[in-house]
């Protein structure tokens, strides 16, 4: 299924060394008539379907990706946005904008991706599960699965259908992250899936933070130099 996106890059005069979640707080607050971009409604209600605004904070630069109604929402605040007020005041020297239509669907081929940044696969119910587990095969088809569910409901909010059985292969780290001021468990690493994502989706808990983002990895690439 081809999907609408579109890429906010914004340089600024001096790197940005903040958390994501400065960078979306500080946009939701000042647009906060568009709901996209904070993801809950005026009355505190929040929005519980896929993100459709999500931020990033990659090579010291503000990075926010629109996906189908989210495009507009970024395109609508674009001329407006001249400083970032994070811990401190960033003044925005460039703004790149670019429209991409991008393939998310199941597919024959199986797919390479790694995440570029962490994966909060756990929630409370699951979390007590994964740690009541002794054998290490069944911590990872355990994770395998919420990582298939989370693909399952990326789907559903975008208005994918997927008739076919997906099976992940994983290759992940576990760690410690700091999500709203609570520490919790984080993935990393790699995996495959007969799924087209496209870059910077992201995955789990945090997503319009940034966590849980991907990034593919071409093995066509790396198979030719190993053929040379």
């Amino acid at each position: 299924m081809k999907i609408n996106t579109t890429y906010l890059i914004l340089n600024t005069d001096e790197p940005i060394k903040v958390s994501t979640s400065k960078l979306r707080g500080y946009i939701g607050n000042t647009f906060k008539e568009n709901y996209l971009l904070h993801n809950h409604y005026g009355d505190e209600r929040f929005l519980y379907s896929y993100p459709l605004v999500q931020y990033h904070i990659f090579d010291d630069k503000a990075i926010i990706l629109g996906i189908e109604e989210g495009v507009n929402s970024l395109k609508n605040i674009v001329d407006e946005l001249n400083y970032l007020h994070l811990d401190k005041k960033y003044e925005i020297v460039k703004k790149i904008l670019y429209d991409k239509e991008v393939d998310v669907q199941p597919t024959r081929e199986e797919y390479h991706y790694k995440f570029i940044s962490p994966w909060i696969a756990l929630n409370s119910t699951n979390y007590n599960k994964y740690r009541q587990m002794d054998n290490w095969k069944d911590k990872k088809n355990f994770i395998n699965n919420i990582l298939v569910g989370n693909i399952l409901s990326m789907s559903k909010g975008l208005g994918i259908i997927v008739n076919k059985r997906l099976h992940v292969k994983s290759h992940l780290e576990e760690g410690r992250i700091k999500y709203k001021n609570i520490e919790m468990n984080s993935f990393t690493g790699e995996f495959k899936v007969h799924y087209k994502i496209p870059d910077f989706f992201g995955f789990g808990k945090g997503v319009s933070q940034g966590f849980g983002s991907v990034k593919m990895i071409d093995d066509s690439i790396d198979k030719i130099l190993e053929d040379d």
